[in-house]
């Protein structure tokens, strides 16, 4: 019988980015392999770092798929912990150490008895950083191996252990890289006028992009438009000749994203053309679309937890976060609900130490959600 704990802490040493998983692969597939030594009915494919584990149902009439991230994150580890990451500046500060522990938990309960419909299990690469989901689906890793439905779950530290979260609309944001940069022509201090500012430009744009949410957004649905990042000039007494500007756009649905997105190039563009300078604009949102449960599947399993005595289902609001889950669930419907783990410290801190407690937990009631949807 599978060690939950051991497994997650055996994960949780070996933290690594996106498609360079490779410690990550090889661990799971040793996994697997002892799991699955005596099933019959399973079947394992592999796509770079990334698996898929599907089991033949007796009927087959659908595909029921689960999904968990694999990769950790450029973080250096703090928490101190006996277990803690031996991989240099990366650390599973995201919970997804927590989140595969859950599906080989998952998986082994599945294969106690063959199901009556397919299963699909999916250890994906790169959520953080490439969008594993997009990379495998575009690469036709799934081939005829595609769920008819998906589900996946997050940590979240804020919930206690036994609660849940989810809603029947967007439970996270579809996110967009932004890159600008203003070309002007550099110069001397004393002479602005024969120079090109382009960090006098940038600080226009700045200000004025702020209006892109105010004026353009309706309040009800709400978008985030935020540039952390801005580097202009090496020196006090030269003009800048340019200006980067680093930044995200945030939405609930991927309508609003695409006018956001329309808006901030707009801007962009015209104060360029008010201050004669070029203009370079990247938007990039690649595979972070908004997660948009299925309202009917999210309906389904709300109610199904609601029936438990021992989980506590909570309908929130959307997050702001970005969930490359998103880009599966514009293909297939789905549902995607927070897990608690009642931690004080946030995703991606250092010190995220989720109680253990949650995995035995969830293990024990997604198997029987699971065992529910594949004999439906």
């Amino acid at each position: 019988m599978l060690d939950l704990i051991a497994t997650r802490r055996a994960l949780h040493q070996i933290p690594e980015l996106g498609m360079e998983e490779f410690k990550t692969h090889a661990f799971l597939m040793e996994t697997l392999d002892a799991l699955l030594t005596d099933c019959s009915f399973a079947q394992v494919r592999t796509w770079e770092t990334g698996i898929l584990v599907y089991l033949t149902g007796t009927e087959g009439e659908k595909t029921i798929g689960w999904r968990t991230d694999i990769d950790g994150l450029p973080i250096v580890e703090e928490t101190g912990l006996d277990f803690a990451s031996t991989h240099a500046d990366r650390m599973h500060a995201c919970g997804h150490d927590f989140h595969m522990t859950i599906a080989l938990g998952l998986l082994e309960q599945m294969i106690a008895k063959q199901p009556r419909h397919n299963l699909l299990f999916l250890f994906q690469p790169a959520e953080e950083n490439l969008a594993g989901g997009m990379l495998m689906y575009e690469a036709g890793a799934f081939g005829d191996w595609l769920p008819d439905e998906f589900y996946g779950l997050h940590v979240r530290p804020d919930l206690k252990v036994g609660q849940i979260a989810t809603n029947r609309g967007t439970l996270f944001a579809g996110t967009c890289e932004v890159k600008i940069r203003f070309i002007g022509r550099g110069g001397h201090a004393a002479f602005p006028h024969t120079a090109n500012d382009a960090l006098v430009a940038a600080s226009y744009f700045i200000t004025q992009v702020q209006s892109v949410v105010s004026r353009n957004v309706d309040p009800i649905e709400g978008a985030v438009v935020t540039f952390g990042s801005m580097h202009a000039g090496t020196t006090n007494n030269v003009i800048a000749e340019t200006a980067f500007l680093h930044g995200t756009i945030r939405s609930l649905t991927q309508d609003m994203s695409l006018l956001v997105q329309k808006r901030v190039r707009e801007v962009a563009q015209g104060i360029a053309a008010s201050f004669g300078l070029e203009v370079e604009i990247e938007l990039n949102q690649g595979g972070y679309l908004p997660v948009e449960n299925n309202p009917q599947l999210a309906d389904e399993l709300m109610t199904y937890f609601e029936a438990l005595p021992d989980v506590e289902v909570m309908d929130c609001p959307p997050a702001m976060t970005g969930e490359d889950f998103g880009y599966l669930l514009s293909k297939v419907p789905g549902v995607m609900f927070w897990l608690g783990v009642d931690t004080p410290y946030p995703l991606h801190n250092p010190r995220l130490n989720p109680k253990e407690e949650a995995i035995p937990f969830a293990v024990e009631h997604l198997a029987e959600f699971l065992r529910h949807k594949a004999a439906e």
